[in-house]
């Protein structure tokens, strides 16, 4: 079960441009952030193609619970949950100010739950024509599987996973 979804729109109002057959591009990049290295880089790279393409762009923020977050004690709980307030807040206030610099219609969610979920959720919702994700720096990852790999199996949409 998801906890309350955060939405908040910055820049222009998206303007839906004609159809042209084979000219047309996406209507709405989609980029997962969770304040890495690589998922910044996924939001600039997502940014840039979203404005060169007149594209709307969906910025998600997933914050995912650890395993072991029902053991903790109300202290570290709240400590947990201020630093996932502190991250959202700062990514929010850089989507405020790429949307005015690039005069860019940006919405931006932030979301708690397993990212994989959220970020499918948030493609279907906003009818997303291309994922844009980082790709996983944790060496796990290469055994069981990335949130990257798990959307590209999927197979819904394009998924470009910036390095």
């Amino acid at each position: 079960m998801s906890a309350p979804v955060e939405r908040e729109e910055y820049g222009p109002e998206a303007r839906p441009l004609p159809f042209e057959r084979g000219t047309d591009g996406p209507r709405v990049v989609l980029v997962g952030v969770d304040g890495s290295r690589t998922s910044l880089r996924a939001a600039a790279y997502a940014a840039g193609l979203a404005r060169r393409q007149r594209s709307g762009l969906v910025v998600v923020f997933v914050s995912s619970p650890a395993p072991y977050a029902a053991m903790m004690s109300g202290v570290v709980a709240g400590a947990v949950q201020q630093t996932h307030d502190e991250l959202a807040a700062e990514l929010r206030e850089e989507c405020r100010r790429g949307a005015e610099e690039l005069g860019l219609p940006v919405t931006f969610l932030c979301r708690r739950g397993d990212a994989y979920t959220e970020l499918c959720a948030a493609a279907d919702e906003f009818r997303a024509d291309l994922v844009v994700v980082g790709s996983s720096e944790q060496a796990g990852h290469r055994l069981v599987g990335s949130v990257a790999t798990r959307l590209v199996r999927t197979g819904r949409w394009p998924v470009v996973v910036v390095p």
